[in-house]
C-alpha cells in the first residue's frame, strides 16, 4: 500500500489515507451536484485508515435513506473534503480532486447515474450503478 496524501485549497486541512480505496466512483447523486457542478469522483476508505489535520466545518443532511450525511469542509477555503454517514460509520467517503496525486485513483464505477444530467459524460467502461451501490465487502483481514 502506497500512503496517499492530500490537502484543501488553501492547504489549512491536510489529509493522509492509510489503506487503499474499498471503492472508487464518480457519484452523480443531486447533492454531489450542487458540490461540484458536475459528478464528483469519490474514494471509500476504512475509517480508521484516515488522519486529518486542520479544523473542519461540518454540513449534515439527512438523506432519503433517513441516515444522516456529514459533509465536512474546510472553513477558510470552502473545499469539500470528506463525508460520511451515520448508517455506515466504518467508511469514510474522500474527495480524489484533493488528492496530492489525483491521477493515482482510477475510478470503477458511476454511481446515481440515474441522477446523471444528459449532458453527462458518463465513461461506458465503467459499471453503472443506478443509485447507491451496496456497501463493500469487508476484505478477510478486517
Amino acid at each position: 500500500m502506497t500512503e496517499r496524501t492530500g490537502h484543501c485549497l488553501c492547504g489549512a486541512v491536510s489529509f493522509k489515507l492509510t489503506a487503499e480505496p474499498l471503492a472508487t466512483r464518480i457519484c452523480w447523486c443531486r447533492d454531489c451536484q450542487h458540490l461540484a457542478s458536475n459528478g464528483t469522483v469519490n474514494l471509500l476508505v476504512p475509517t480508521e485508515a484516515l488522519a486529518i489535520s486542520g479544523t473542519l466545518s461540518d454540513y449534515i443532511k439527512i438523506a432519503d435513506s433517513g441516515n444522516e450525511i456529514t459533509r465536512q469542509f474546510c472553513p477558510s477555503c470552502g473545499t469539500h473534503l470528506f463525508a460520511k454517514s451515520s448508517g455506515r460509520p466504518q467508511f469514510r467517503v474522500v474527495r480524489v480532486g484533493n488528492l496530492d496525486a489525483p491521477s493515482s485513483i482510477q475510478p470503477h464505477m458511476n454511481i446515481w447515474a440515474s441522477s446523471a444530467p444528459t449532458w453527462a459524460c458518463l465513461d461506458v467502461a465503467l459499471e453503472r450503478v443506478e443509485q447507491q451501490p451496496l456497501p463493500p465487502k469487508p476484505s478477510p483481514a478486517q
